[in-house]
């Protein structure tokens, strides 16, 4: 049982859900969007990716729980989000040096806690490259970096989410057959590892613990799990921590991550709810791009809309309440 203060409760509650899920927008992509913007022809510029931003948030947060984003373009869209939406703020700088073995994390220089706290987060979000078999050196520093963050949030009384990206050193393609064969002992790994008390998590942000396009009479690949051992792998992620976990969409379509929390629910994860980006608003890149804002308007209000209405219905009869992994204390 995770134990919070009154006020951290507060917080995760303006996240949520009157009933304890998780229904957030993810759109704290920042590389990610310049390459989607750049692979349609047109060089993104900073108000480009500003703009994009403030008009997912305008447009879909009267339909979310609350929404992500960062602090170096998405203060806008914070301000301009439908109000009933919590919001959380993420503390990353993007991407990791491809120079540097380990994938290693690193804070935006000019951001901290308590600022990110005054331009209105309610929890701090931090995502973190790990994979549980690279050296003891790396992992040694990944540890010590999440344990300083954790206190920081911790000494100002504000939830931490931590957001936990697997890969293996010596595989350069994750969504190759031969990763997904690991794949789940990697997941559930270190979520074992960041549900320690030292890392002080509030919520673990978190893949799926299979590639679902590799298990048998689902995906389209070559089956590497069959449909039991996927289940069982869905159901001893969800034993490795007593913490919160939520799902990220991890960039794949609006059905598959629908089809996978059914799958999930199946399995007896009890998940808290999803964090989803790309699966909802990816699609409107295309007519932002080609067409202008207004076009990129009309689809968020059409089949943006749609997806994440879609999604919440399926989040709100798959996932669990988090109220039930909480104590609050004094």
């Amino acid at each position: 049982m995770l134990k919070m203060t009154a006020s951290k409760k507060a917080a995760m509650d303006r996240l949520s859900t009157k009933d304890g899920i998780i229904e957030a927008l993810a759109i704290d992509q920042r590389g990610a969007l310049k390459k989607m913007i750049k692979a349609l022809g047109k060089e993104p510029t900073e108000q480009h990716i500003i703009d994009f931003k403030t008009m997912v948030s305008q447009e879909l947060t009267p339909f979310a729980s609350a929404i992500l984003l960062d602090p170096e373009y998405g203060i806008p869209a914070a301000e301009s989000r439908d109000q009933q939406a919590g919001l959380l703020l993420a503390y990353e700088k993007t991407g990791y040096d491809a120079s540097t073995p380990g994938r290693l994390p690193d804070l935006l220089g000019d951001w901290s806690v308590i600022r990110l706290q005054e331009k209105g987060a309610d929890a701090i979000k931090f995502l973190l490259y790990y994979d549980a078999d690279e050296s003891q050196e790396i992992n040694h520093l990944k540890h010590i970096f999440v344990e300083r963050l954790g206190s920081e949030c911790f000494s100002e009384d504000i939830p931490f989410y931590l957001e936990l990206i697997s890969y293996d050193a010596k595989i350069t393609d994750a969504l190759s057959s031969e990763y997904a064969k690991i794949k789940p002992e990697k997941v559930i790994k270190m979520m074992e590892e960041f549900s320690k008390p030292q890392y002080k998590v509030d919520v673990l942000k978190v893949e799926v613990p299979v590639n679902m396009n590799y298990v048998e009479g689902i995906g389209s690949e070559k089956a590497v799990y069959s449909r039991e051992e996927a289940l069982t792998y869905f159901k001893q992620q969800s034993e490795a921590t007593q913490l919160p976990f939520i799902f990220l969409s991890a960039g794949v379509t609006a059905k598959m991550f629908q089809d996978t929390l059914e799958f999930a629910k199946e399995a007896g994860s009890t998940f808290n709810g999803v964090l989803c980006g790309r699966a909802t608003w990816k699609d409107g890149v295309t007519p932002f791009v080609e067409s202008g804002e207004e076009s990129a308007r009309q689809w968020l209000r059409t089949e943006g809309k749609d997806h994440i209405q879609q999604l919440n219905e399926v989040v709100e009869r798959t996932a669990s309440s988090w109220h039930d992994k909480v104590e609050v204390i004094a």
